[in-house]
């Protein structure tokens, strides 16, 4: 496969609401204002048109993002540090960032070598880079990059802040701007009011009932013999991506493992039973110690959980991390359902009082520093995380999010990628094939990724 290291950018600007909107300072909830508050990254890639090829095309798609941030004018603003980690949402309208860029010597046919795209594992020179030397209040909340390929097709490259949305608001900007692109108005209009979650609000209890350990840090590597644990003394690692398909014959074969031994008062589903799977495999890809203490961490939506719901067109972040541990030892040697069981009990205990208590419990706390997560790709630790790198690891499903069919005018694109960077950082995707197939993107530390690859499809037993 080619990788599209050849990348001119022609032209970087700052496309502003089309008209003006509110301005002033936006209070962010504390789903906001924990866990990762850098960017998240995607990027679309459609094939050859006359709309693609069209001379306006640039002008058009700036001048419909322009238009859809009227609607959506927080992701024109910028974040303003308030002190003790926390930080304002301040619409002053300063604009997206978009970048105008051509891959002169790359096509798409070759970018996905003899395979197709899905075979790409870098599409890191796609997507718009943050500047995150800058001070925080100057990052744009999304950047947008534009590719011109040789064969006249195009790639969409977003990142956009997990501090002003999560997932499934992220995709609802994206489609909305796609269906003002097509001439349409807006389907679905955003509930920018962060107050349902309380933000900027105090604390309802001095003493939430809300467990403190569900935001510590998850389990260290036991030392070798004779060895520091000392991360000053920490070794760097190489990682890689794989990217593994399972037939859906496959999954649920895997769901009729974990289901034998369950106990529950219904069947596992496909993202416990897939989670419990990588789990173990990567237990046995990285050689554990039977003793050692790994976690996998899990984001569960919080949406339908709060009491009372959140509106449907909620704008903000409303997941919250959740992790389950376990013993190396017995992931390994029980039987399936015991991981999927661990996953399970793990995220059912956020119901309504749970992520009550948990807003409380944070906003009790005089710092949220120790709650944030923050890679750039530069500090000597950002290979972990707080559910990355040995001996534990992260699954995110995006298996129900409305990920593909994204038209902007110029048809549907003929595939979506992300990047991963960390060792453990996995996700769990459908397959664009619409077999009802699974993608698992996974980065783990290249001496492990080839017996994982093995226990991945070797450990499926009919």
């Amino acid at each position: 496969m080619a990788t599209p290291t050849s990348i001119t950018i022609n032209r970087s600007t700052l496309v502003k609401p089309a008209k003006r909107t509110w301005s002033g300072r936006m209070s962010l909830s504390e789903w906001d204002m924990i866990g990762a508050i850098t960017h998240v990254p995607t990027v679309y890639f459609y094939k050859s048109t006359s709309s693609t090829s069209h001379p306006n095309l640039l002008d058009h798609l700036k001048d419909s993002l322009a238009r859809t941030l009227v609607t959506f004018y927080p992701l024109a603003g910028r974040l303003e540090p308030v002190g003790g980690g926390r930080f304002d949402l301040d619409c002053n309208g300063l604009g997206v960032r978009f970048i105008e860029a051509e891959a002169r010597t790359t096509s798409l046919d070759e970018l996905g070598g003899d395979e197709d795209l899905s075979s790409c594992t870098d599409f890191q020179p796609l997507i718009p880079e943050v500047d995150y030397t800058r001070p925080f209040g100057e990052w744009p909340l999304l950047l947008v990059q534009v590719t011109k390929f040789r064969c006249g097709g195009i790639g969409l490259g977003f990142n956009i802040s997990h501090a002003v949305v999560d997932g499934l608001s992220a995709l609802h900007f994206f489609n909305e701007w796609a269906r003002v692109a097509r001439g349409k108005g807006i389907g679905m209009v955003p509930f920018l009011d962060r107050k349902v979650l309380r933000a900027g609000q105090p604390a309802v209890s001095r003493h939430p009932r809300f467990d403190p350990a569900e935001f510590q840090r998850p389990p260290v590597l036991l030392p070798e013999a004779g060895c520091s644990n000392n991360k000053g003394n920490k070794p760097h690692y190489e990682t890689k991506v794989a990217k593994l398909k399972m037939t859906k014959t496959k999954v649920q074969m895997l769901k009729d493992m974990a289901n034998e031994t369950t106990f529950d008062h219904r069947p596992y589903s496909t993202y416990e039973t897939l989670t419990a799977h990588i789990w173990r495999c990567a237990c046995k890809a990285r050689k554990l110690k039977p003793e050692q203490l790994t976690s996998v961490g899990v984001c569960v939506d919080s949406r339908r959980r709060m009491n009372p719901p959140l509106p449907n067109a909620y704008f903000g972040n409303a997941v919250l991390d959740i992790k389950a541990v376990s013993r190396s030892a017995d992931l390994i040697t029980k039987p399936l359902g015991y991981a999927a069981g661990k996953i399970r009990r793990a995220v059912e205990k956020a119901d309504g009082e749970f992520l009550t208590s948990a807003i409380d419990y944070l906003k009790n706390q005089p710092d949220l520093t120790e709650f944030q997560d923050f890679h750039d790709g530069e500090e000597e630790d950002d290979d972990e995380g707080p559910f990355f790198g040995m001996p534990n690891l992260g699954v995110i499903s995006w298996l129900r999010l409305p990920l593909l069919g994204l038209d902007f005018g110029f048809g549907k694109e003929v595939y979506m990628g992300s990047t991963h960077e960390f060792d453990g950082d996995t996700m769990l995707l459908q397959s664009q094939d619409g077999d009802g197939s699974i993608v698992l993107a996974i980065c783990l530390r290249v001496d492990h990724m080839e017996a994982f690859k093995r226990c991945f499809y070797d450990d499926i037993i009919v």
